[in-house]
């Protein structure tokens, strides 16, 4: 029995992401990112889409866990086994003419993502294993969707996505009802409501075949590509797949529309979708303002009291130290070895760097097996014995999650210029190519998010550089927050002198900071910033409760990693 698809056509609101869709359908090369919340359609407009597509066209949806050979393609097992090796075909040649959905794309191994991106980019799909050599069209609509709370794409990867839309569930209430009561029509009688909304998927339809048999001849002005240009530039975008992507979409937005040239209004209309993912980073929220400038360098932060000890302290803008640099990461996997904080699970996904022997292997390495089993007996028949599975590299990132005491107990002899050196040696030398940074400030009456998980550490350091010291320490706050950012993968630094001094729900601030600690289970390290002779030092304590190890701030420098060992 054949699957009705929800129509495209009755999809309510959401006018760019199916602008997007539309653009993407007409011109394959238009690759889509759909970014947003979990419940906001994007699996259902995709899925529409392709019902919407000239048939035949297939719609394959990738599973995350997919392996090499299955997208890619490879020696087919029954055949080299015979004697006689022959390459199958994987997902991606599968997917000529018609739709390669990937949810969650930002979770999928990223040298998976780049063939998948470099087989959308030219159309063609080069198989090359085990010495055999083979290519395949492979002319599809590249969509795909991920929820930015669960990890961001690699820049290098975001960019290679012509197109994106961010999508988020209307709150507008009789947008919602309309959108509930179309969906409650479907579930009762889908083949009724695709009939309701047949008129309109035609015409849509229509719409789209025209569009593919005008691309090559609508007119692109002179004018239009210095328009384009003009956009790029002043959004600050330097990559030049910007300009080439609103090139193209807009070409294809004038065929959507029947015209024979592409005008100024389409460009308008597509180049929210362009810039969206690259301009300030793909939506990152804006860097703060520069202090402004005086004779001594500084800048003058709020004036809060820190408990009963009014503070006037002044905040200097300094150049990143190198003294801890190579410790805190060394730190960090020296704690996960001597199994004072989780490890984070490796990915099964990462590239084949080998082949080893297994009784039961999880992913079956045809070249090893079969040579092992010819230099064993003279067979290309194996034997149990001769079973090789694949080893893959991991390639989990890291994401590096900075809890950050900014009360004014750190304006005291310029600690905090010592705090930011610190985070900001691990940035400049421990970040790695899938590694992800987060910050969370602490001051005054609460908590809150100095930067979203991102992989362009110069953001991270310039929103560090003009972080304001004053207040008190809402620790228990912050440790809160911080739940909403782990992942299995986080490695979390908390940087903080210990003085708790805001309640969360109770009236003991520091019970409840350690009680919110230990809800939490994740890779952990403590950066004491108290002095020496201080009364209050509860680094060690906090550290315990976080099964975690502390380490003093005035300690990093002279550090001997041999004691860890």
């Amino acid at each position: 029995m054949r699957t009705v698809s929800y129509p495209f056509a009755a999809i309510a609101g959401q006018e760019q992401m199916k602008l997007a869709l539309l653009l993407a359908a007409i011109d394959w090369r238009l690759g889509v990112l759909l970014r947003g919340d979990k419940g906001a359609g994007k699996t259902t407009t995709a899925r529409a889409l392709g019902a919407l597509l000239p048939a035949p066209a297939p719609f394959l949806n990738l599973p995350i866990g997919i392996t090499e050979d299955r997208l890619l393609g490879g020696l087919h097992l029954e055949s080299t086994l015979k004697g006689s090796p022959e390459l199958k075909h994987g997902l991606l040649s599968e997917a000529h003419g018609g739709i390669l959905y990937i949810d969650e794309v930002n979770l999928l191994a990223a040298h998976l993502g780049d063939a998948i991106l470099d087989a959308a980019a030219s159309g063609t799909h080069v198989v090359e294993r085990e010495g055999f050599s083979a290519s395949h069209p492979a002319e599809f609509v590249l969509l795909g969707s991920m929820n930015p709370e669960e990890g961001l794409l690699r820049p290098q990867l975001l960019d290679r996505f012509a197109l994106s839309v961010d999508i988020a569930a209307p709150l507008d209430q009789a947008e919602r009802q309309q959108i509930v009561e179309r969906r409650l029509a479907f579930d009762r009688d889908p083949a009724a409501f695709a009939e309701e909304w047949s008129i309109e998927q035609e015409e849509l339809r229509s719409k789209i075949v025209h569009g593919r048999e005008l691309l090559a001849s609508i007119a692109l002005p002179q004018a239009i590509l210095t328009q384009i240009g003009e956009a790029v530039c002043a959004a600050g975008v330097r990559s030049l797949r910007a300009d080439l992507s609103a090139v193209r979409a807009s070409v294809a937005c004038a065929a959507l529309m029947g015209e024979i040239a592409v005008a100024p209004h389409h460009v308008e209309a597509v180049l929210p979708l362009v810039l969206n993912h690259r301009a300030r980073s793909g939506g990152q929220p804006p860097l703060p303002p520069p202090p402004p400038p005086s004779s001594s360098s500084s800048s003058q932060p709020e004036q809060e009291s820190e408990g009963s000890d009014a503070q006037q302290a002044i905040e200097r803008i300094f150049a990143p130290r190198q003294s801890g640099a190579p410790l805190l990461q060394t730190i960090v996997d020296d704690a996960v070895k001597r199994g004072v904080s989780q490890k984070a699970p490796e990915s099964q996904t990462g590239p084949v760097v080998g082949a080893r022997l297994a009784e039961s292997p999880r992913e079956l390495d045809i070249r090893a097996t079969v040579h092992h089993a010819i230099a064993a007996t003279g067979s290309v028949q194996p034997r149990l014995s001769d079973l090789h599975e694949k080893v893959r590299a991991p390639q989990s990132g890291v994401r590096y999650l900075f809890l950050i005491d900014s009360s004014g107990s750190h304006a005291m002899q310029e600690k905090m210029a010592r705090v930011k050196g610190a985070v900001l040696d691990l940035l400049h030398r421990g970040f790695r190519r899938n590694d992800e940074v987060a910050m969370i400030v602490f001051r005054g009456a609460d908590a809150k998010v100095l930067l979203e998980p991102s992989r362009q550490i110069e953001d991270a350091a310039a929103a560090l550089e003009y972080l304001p010291t004053g207040g008190r320490t809402p620790l228990a706050h912050a440790l809160e927050l911080a739940k909403t950012y782990l992942t299995p993968s986080s490695v979390m630094v908390v940087l903080t002198d210990g003085r708790a001094n805001v309640p969360l729900r109770g009236d003991d601030p520091w019970q409840e900071a350690l009680a919110t600690a230990r809800q939490l289970h994740t890779r952990a390290l403590i950066i004491d910033t108290a002095a020496a002779d201080d009364p209050f030092r509860r680094a060690v304590e906090l550290a315990e409760a976080l099964r975690a190890r502390s380490i003093a701030l005035d300690a990093l420098s002279d550090f001997d990693l041999l004691s860890l060992s």
